[in-house]
């Protein structure tokens, strides 16, 4: 069974930091990265990483955010710095396997509020 747990979110008030853990099993992951959904809106890319570590960011996460992976443990992370209130989403993990085959974590709320 494929799974994809993330953990890390929280309550952290504007300009604060966070950084997002996601654990994979029962794959190995050729792209693994991190969406977001605010509420009514559409569910967005934040930043992915290949597991040759060439990432790419949406240009709201430029500059603020940095992805990695640790692939000997099938792990990504996401180090959110300088945080704002439009950054409040429930964020998931993604995982594209070789095979084409795409995967989702259960989705961790970050809330930045004063």
């Amino acid at each position: 069974q494929v799974q994809l747990v993330e953990s890390g979110g929280g309550l952290v008030q504007p300009g604060g930091s966070l950084r997002l853990s996601c654990t994979g099993s029962g794959s190995l992951f050729n792209i693994m990265g991190w969406y977001r959904q605010a509420p009514e809106k559409q569910r967005e890319l934040v930043a992915r990483m290949t597991y040759s570590s060439k990432a790419t960011y949406s240009d709201a996460a430029k500059g603020r955010f940095t992805i990695s992976r640790d692939n000997a443990n099938n792990t990504v992370y996401l180090q959110m710095n300088s945080l704002k209130s439009d950054d409040t989403a429930v964020y998931y993990c993604n995982g594209l396997t070789i095979w084409g085959a795409e995967f989702w974590g259960q989705g961790t709320q970050v809330t930045v509020s004063s």
